[in-house]
C-alpha cells in the first residue's frame, strides 16, 4: 500500500438511510466515503411485503448477492426467484424490480459499476417513486 492509498472500514450503522424507492438501501463504499473510483457498493434492507421499485442504470452492471430473505426480482418484465447465497448481475439498461416474498426482513448487497460520469446520471426510474419516504440524495448515481 502505498502512502497516497486510504483505507476506511465503513460500519452499516454510519450510513443514511434512502427509502425514495421502496425498502432502506445504504450506499456504503462510495466515491464520497471512501474515494471509490470504479464503483460502489451498498446493502438493501427489504422488510416482507416491501419492494424496490422498477429502475435501470444507464452506465452500471448491477451485481447482486443475497445474504438473507426471500426475494423476487422482475428483469425486464420477466420474474426470477433469488435466494440466500444467490447472487445475479443485471446487465445495464436492463429494468428491474426486487420484492420481498417472505416474511423476513430480506438482505441484499449490491455493488454498481463503472460510476457513471455523473451521480444524476445512474439511475433511472420507470416506476412512479412519489409514495416512498423522502431519503438523501443518491451517491454516485448510487442508491439504486
Amino acid at each position: 500500500m502505498t502512502a497516497q492509498q486510504h483505507v476506511r472500514i465503513v460500519d452499516l450503522n454510519e450510513t443514511e438511510p434512502n427509502r425514495r424507492r421502496g425498502g432502506d438501501l445504504r450506499a456504503m463504499l462510495t466515491p464520497t466515503a471512501v474515494g471509490a473510483t470504479s464503483g460502489f457498493m451498498g446493502v438493501a434492507l427489504i422488510p416482507p411485503g416491501e419492494r424496490i421499485t422498477e429502475h435501470y442504470h444507464p452506465y452500471s452492471e448491477e451485481f447482486v448477492f443475497v445474504v438473507s430473505g426471500d426475494l423476487e426480482v422482475d428483469l425486464d418484465g420477466v420474474t426470477h426467484v433469488l435466494r440466500p447465497d444467490q447472487g445475479l448481475m443485471v446487465p445495464r439498461h436492463m429494468r428491474h424490480r426486487f420484492r420481498n416474498v417472505g416474511d423476513v426482513e430480506a438482505r441484499m448487497v449490491f455493488h454498481l459499476g463503472p460510476l457513471a460520469p455523473r451521480p444524476e446520471l445512474g439511475h433511472v426510474d420507470t416506476e412512479d417513486v412519489s409514495g416512498a419516504e423522502p431519503g438523501p440524495p443518491d451517491l454516485a448515481g448510487a442508491a439504486r
